[in-house]
């Protein structure tokens, strides 16, 4: 953690962010033997990174935006993940409902042509979709990940999905992929970097980057208060939405970045997760925007909103996004009732995409760059943009400029590299049953496969830590206090929230109590040294966390009523 960084101040490359793509990088120079030391302002993964519609997708929408070149890597690290990450990252049916046949055929090769076309988006109809997903198809054949597109009429689409609107007239489903735990996959890049670097990798939460010495970069650890400088011959910022603030503080004056703000809810509506059997529901509001119904953890997560937004300033899922969301079901599912009281989790970030002026957000380009300015004589490469599914390719560039401008060469690719419990995953159903017939030590075996599915073959660890038995929580079911105190142990855990939001997904799928926190921050107390007011410190400041940011009002059905603030 910081006492690293502190100890040894200094490193080949300093990564400022702690995102995916600042954890994906780490692990890329690590694994070709650069001293690198990686710094992050507040949790790993806890800006837009976490805020993600925890999907591995190519991005058929951005065909029509004209981004062939994003497409088609999308497509290639999509079906890398399916083979690097398969404990996390599994094939996912979507399904697109069509109520029109033409519409939207005029505008979008104007779209395509006026670069990133501007004004408000156009619904679009069956004949533009299926040319869209015969291009993703030919996209998507290299690998044979996932099988192509199929597209059915009225009468089928309504024996699939009795609860659509009565007036669809197409449904397409094609596939792309999921990924059920997007912050454990990052954990799991951040630890595969610090295993292949070992001393020469080195990692801090909560230490950010405030300012400059001369060359040197100034780190306060918000831990303690302490602050220190740091040298290095690289610097890259990976900020993402923060890019420019970071660079201010690096006496830059930048103006990259435009992200745009997407909120989400988690419902937990069982007749809608039924309606969806078992696909996600992509589609188009009536205001053009494309959005999502997404079976997930047994709870259906709907989401997304698409406007600009201030990085400076805190996000939230407002009221009038929840009822946007609200609307949207109807608009494709009208029968089926919804309620704020179904709503257990909610959550909001800002993507990290480049400023382009009049530009409507949902055609502002998902692509990235990066940008190269000094701080004295050191080089600062600054990423600009950026998306989940494309982590790995995009590392793998930023990698190669830091290498180049260290005069290295790269040694080891990480085209074909498992990630992290992904590593020797079993696949089959009878591998999966020899994986914990072998490594179930004192557990059950349904206990076993419910770890097994969380950690991927990382469970081991967690079984070995688990010799003396364990105690399941009552108030935080599927969780022991044992392996909650593994991962405090293990993970860089700070505070109670780092827990609840980004180690487990305790908070995600609802039913939390203050009884919940308390298990939760008993459980790790030991491991972290907390006393009792440390205890309590904790419990108050992740339960104002979870309604201010996530309303979550503990022990009440239903999100928290915090109004609409300006955002």
């Amino acid at each position: 953690m910081a006492d690293s960084l502190k100890s040894r101040p200094s490193a080949d490359v300093l990564i400022i962010g702690g995102g995916i793509n600042g954890l994906a990088t780490f692990r890329d120079l690590a694994l070709q033997g650069v001293d690198v030391a990686l710094v992050e302002r507040g949790d790993y993964v806890s800006g837009a990174s976490s805020a993600s519609s925890h999907m591995v997708h190519g991005g058929i929408r951005y065909l029509e935006n004209g981004e062939f070149r994003l497409v088609k890597e999308a497509v290639v690290e999509r079906n890398r993940l399916l083979k690097n990450a398969p404990h996390y990252v599994k094939p996912l049916r979507t399904t697109i409902p069509i109520f029109s046949t033409f519409s939207g055929i005029l505008a979008a090769p104007w779209r395509l042509l006026v670069t990133h076309g501007s004004g408000k988006p156009k619904e679009r109809g069956a004949v533009l979709i299926k040319t869209g997903l015969v291009i993703y198809d030919t996209f998507s054949r290299d690998g044979g990940q996932v099988p192509r597109h199929s597209f059915v009429a009225k009468k089928r689409s309504l024996q699939r999905f009795p609860q659509l609107r009565k007036d669809v007239k197409y449904t397409a489903t094609y596939f792309d992929a999921s990924m059920h735990d997007p912050e454990r996959i990052a954990l799991d890049v951040l630890a595969d970097g610090l295993q292949a670097g070992g001393d020469k990798a080195r990692a801090a939460n909560y230490v950010e980057a405030v300012g400059t010495a001369g060359d040197k970069v100034t780190l306060l650890d918000k831990r303690t208060g302490d602050k220190f400088d740091f040298t290095a011959k690289v610097i890259l910022n990976v900020s993402g939405s923060w890019t420019d603030l970071t660079n201010d503080a690096l006496g830059k004056n930048t103006r990259f970045m435009g992200g745009t703000k997407g909120s989400h809810i988690v419902l937990d509506n069982q007749e809608l997760l039924a309606a969806t059997g078992g696909n996600e529901i992509f589609f188009e509001h009536s205001d053009g925007r494309i959005v999502l119904i997404y079976p997930l953890k047994d709870r259906v997560l709907v989401g997304t909103t698409d406007s600009y937004a201030d990085p400076s300033k805190p996000t939230v899922c407002t009221d009038d996004e929840i009822d946007y969301f609200f609307d949207l079901v109807r608009h494709v599912f009208p029968k089926i009732k919804l309620d704020r009281n179904q709503i257990v989790y909610t959550f909001s970030g800002i993507r990290p995409l480049p400023r382009i002026d009049d530009t409507a957000p949902g055609f502002v380009s998902r692509d990235y760059r990066i940008e190269r300015d000094s701080l004295g004589k050191t080089p600062v490469l600054s990423l600009v943009g950026g998306k989940w599914t494309t982590f790995r390719a995009l590392a793998e560039n930023l990698a190669d400029d830091a290498l180049k401008e260290l005069g290295k060469q790269r040694t080891v690719s990480t085209e074909n590299l498992a990630i992290g419990g992904g590593r020797h995953y079993p696949v089959s159903k009878t591998d999966k049953e020899q994986w914990i017939a072998e490594n179930r030590g004192p557990l059950s075996a349904d206990r076993t496969s419910q770890l097994l599915e969380r950690y991927g073959t990382r469970a081991a660890e967690v079984i070995r830590s688990l010799t003396d038995g364990e105690q399941l929580l009552s108030a935080a079911p599927g969780y022991s206090a044992e392996e909650l105190r593994h991962l405090a142990s293990t993970e860089q855990v700070v505070h109670l929230d780092d827990v609840l939001l980004r180690r487990t997904a305790i908070a995600f799928v609802g039913g939390m109590t203050a009884e919940t926190l308390k298990q939760v921050a008993q459980a790790i107390a030991d491991p972290l040294g907390w006393d009792a007011d440390r205890v309590t410190s904790e419990i108050n400041r992740a339960t104002q966390l979870l309604h201010d940011s996530h309303r979550v009002l503990l022990g009440s059905p239903g999100v928290a009523d915090i109004g609409n603030p300006e955002q």
